[in-house]
């Protein structure tokens, strides 16, 4: 007689640890989202360890000191700070060696050149080889990275296996868990907005960070087959938008020469409900939608596929603030300012609204243009009422304020680029403040009252 066995998945036990309030869980890369994971993971009752090459950041994160544009973030962190439930460290092997999850939320970059794309996988390697040094049997390492498809299992795993000498599947858990979050209720997007995508790398890995992960998501958890599936999933989230919004730039391009309002006709499109036109804007910006469809592009080259449309996506918006610049000059010389002489100022250096993160602004390919073109940068003033200062801007010597009344007054020309909540104002504000009635807003963010130029909506009604 042959006698069949089924494999058996053994009950998830960390969860257990984390429902008796004695789970420790270490978190690598305290950026936007890693502050926002450590957050949801102190709120679910786990004691938290914050791991950060960054040692000024660390220092004041130990002193009691969170900034953070969330205020929850900042309330859950402090009060854990006090409480004893959250401390930060640059040692990764210690953290690894005293915690039971490692949650991984360091950046892959990509690495462009004139005839190349390549990934940079080196942050992640790096936490992964002092998570290894540090791992233990039973132990859950869950990447939430945005990365290629197949990296947690060609390049994660075989790194954590080989400082450890475990055995993924086996000895410890790996899954992969791609965060879902916007930076500005980022937090509420962990706990409340969303469902958590979980894979892992075998059905052992996926349960265990499944029942974990739904005593923190309350809108639950979906669970799908293998970890190269979660990874292109999330990757697919930003292309989607990446390629709506290159089609939202286009048309707003036709609408503005053909003297109609897009925002108009976007409104009437979105009536119909198969029907998702984004908005257009200043460029897409961000560590995320820019750098996902060159993920994709990435891996599809590595199999002979080619993803036209991805790529001429990324194309038409990686042009777009070029396209607002010539668009203000343009508007310059409809209206009699001379380009030589303008008082420039520019509304916004934050990617988008009512954030503070300034990473791949398309603000700075705005001001680069007009600097190629012969405008000075003593010319150009920037506006943005969450940035306090700017490397970039310095070394070009562009002033940089937060104070909106005084950067706009006898200005000749204003670039709206951010749609920062304090810009959702009459036009007719901005326009009593300045010299001229040159305004182009590029993010669509004014009430239209006066009759000013738009790249975004077209002619103002």
């Amino acid at each position: 007689m042959v006698t069949f066995l089924k494999k058996v998945i053994s009950t998830p036990v960390l969860a257990d640890l984390l429902r008796r309030g004695e789970l420790v869980v270490a978190v690598y890369g305290l950026g936007y989202v890693g502050m926002a994971l450590s957050a949801a993971w102190a709120l679910a009752g786990a004691r938290v360890i914050g791991v950060d090459i960054n040692s000024g950041k660390v220092e004041k994160l130990n002193s009691g000191v969170v900034e953070y544009v969330e205020k929850d973030v900042v309330d859950v962190l402090t009060h854990a700070i006090r409480s004893g439930k959250f401390t930060a460290t640059t040692d990764g092997v210690v953290a690894s060696i005293r915690s039971h999850v490692k949650i991984v939320a360091v950046p892959v970059f990509l690495k462009k050149s004139a005839t190349a794309i390549d990934v940079d996988f080196s942050a992640l390697t790096s936490a992964a080889k002092s998570i290894g040094a540090g791992l233990k049997k039973g132990d859950l390492v869950i990447v939430e990275s945005s990365v290629p498809p197949g990296t947690t299992e060609e390049v994660v795993r075989s790194v954590l296996e080989g400082a450890s000498g475990l055995v993924a599947e086996e000895d410890f858990y790996l899954a992969y868990s791609p965060e879902r979050v916007m930076v500005g209720h980022a937090l509420k997007d962990i706990v409340e907005n969303y469902p958590k995508v979980v894979a892992g790398v075998g059905p052992r890995s996926a349960e265990e960070a499944a029942e974990l992960y739904r005593q923190v998501a309350k809108r639950g958890v979906l669970v799908l087959e293998s970890t190269r599936e979660a990874e292109f999933e999330k990757l697919l989230e930003g292309v989607y938008r990446d390629v709506n919004i290159a089609v939202a730039n286009e048309m707003a391009k036709l609408a503005n020469t053909l003297g109609i309002s897009f925002r108009r006709a976007r409104e009437a499109a979105n009536s119909q409900p198969y029907s998702h036109v984004h908005k257009p804007g200043s460029g897409v910006g961000g560590n995320c939608i820019p750098v996902y469809p060159y993920f994709l592009m990435w891996t599809a080259a590595k199999y002979g596929v080619d993803l036209p449309l991805t790529r001429t996506a990324r194309f038409i918006n990686e042009k777009q603030p070029e396209e607002v610049a010539f668009a203000a000059l343009r508007a310059m010389l409809k209206h009699g300012v001379n380009p030589a002489a303008a008082k420039i100022v520019i509304l916004g250096l934050a990617f988008r609204g009512d954030v503070d993160d300034t990473r791949g602004s398309p603000t700075y390919d705005i001001i680069a243009t007009l600097l190629k073109v012969g405008i000075k940068s003593e010319q150009i003033t920037v506006h943005d009422p969450y940035v306090k200062q700017d490397m970039l801007l310095a070394r070009w010597g562009i002033a940089l304020t937060q104070d909106l009344e005084s950067a706009v007054k006898g200005a000749d020309v204003v670039i709206i680029s951010t749609d920062h909540s304090a810009y959702k104002i009459k036009a007719s504000v901005l326009l009593s403040l300045m010299n001229s009635q040159v305004v182009v807003d590029a993010r669509g963010v004014l009430t239209p009252d006066a009759d000013i130029y738009s790249i975004d909506s077209g002619r103002w009604p």
